[in-house]
C-alpha cells in the first residue's frame, strides 16, 4: 500500500495494492494495523454509501461533537474529491486539495477530524462509500458552500446539482462566526 501526504497535515492520499488476473482483482479496502502503522488510528464505527448522478456536488460537510474522521473511496464511477482545513490556527487554514478518486485508480482519501469534505461527480452513475469514525449525528452536522470564494476550490463544473441543504450552507466568514468554529490545529 502506497500512503502520500498532502499539504493538508493528515489528509493522505492511499493507494491499497490491487492484485489483477483473467478473473478480475482482488484488494484490501481497510485492515486496521495497516492503517495505523500510516497514522490512520481510528475506530470506524459506520459504513456509508452515496450514490451521486454526473454535476452532483456533495459538500463540504462536517460534524462537530462528536467529529468524525472519514475515510473515503469510489466502487463505480469517477469523483473530484476535496478536504478543506477548517482547524483554527492551523498553518494551511482555509485551504483546500482535490483528488480524483474513481473505480479505476482505486485510490482512497483519509480525511481526519477538521476538515470540510465534499465530492463532485464526474460520471455518469457514481458510487462512493466511506467509513466514519463516529455515528451520524444530524444535530451536529455542518457545511460551509461549495463554491465559497475565500476558500477558492477549482470544481471540474460550474452549475452542479445540489441538495436544498447544499444550496443554503453557511460562508466561510459565517463559518468562522458560528459556534462550529472550534477546531484546533491539533484537535482530536
Amino acid at each position: 500500500m502506497k500512503v502520500e501526504e498532502t499539504k493538508l497535515e493528515g489528509v493522505l492520499i492511499i493507494e491499497p495494492d490491487v492484485f489483477r488476473d483473467s478473473r478480475g482483482f482482488f484488494l484490501e479496502t481497510y485492515q486496521k494495523d495497516r492503517y495505523e502503522k500510516h497514522g490512520i488510528k481510528c475506530d470506524f464505527v459506520q459504513d456509508n454509501h452515496s450514490r451521486s448522478v454526473k454535476g452532483t456536488i456533495r459538500g463540504l460537510h462536517f460534524q462537530v461533537s462528536p467529529a468524525q474522521d472519514k475515510l473515503v473511496r469510489v466502487t463505480r464511477g469517477r469523483v473530484f474529491d476535496v478536504a478543506v482545513d477548517i482547524r483554527e490556527g492551523s498553518p494551511t487554514f482555509g485551504e483546500w486539495i482535490g483528488v480524483e478518486l474513481s473505480e479505476e485508480n482505486k485510490k482512497q482519501l483519509f480525511v481526519p477530524v477538521g476538515f470540510a469534505h465534499g465530492f463532485c461527480a464526474l460520471d455518469e452513475i457514481n458510487d462512493f462509500e466511506y467509513k466514519c469514525s463516529s455515528y451520524y449525528n444530524p444535530k451536529t452536522e455542518n457545511g460551509i458552500a461549495w463554491n465559497d470564494p475565500d476558500i477558492g476550490i477549482e470544481w471540474p463544473i460550474e452549475n452542479p446539482i445540489l441538495s436544498e441543504r447544499d444550496k443554503n450552507n453557511q460562508s466561510f466568514q459565517e463559518y468562522k462566526k458560528s459556534p462550529a468554529f472550534k477546531y484546533r490545529r491539533d484537535s482530536r
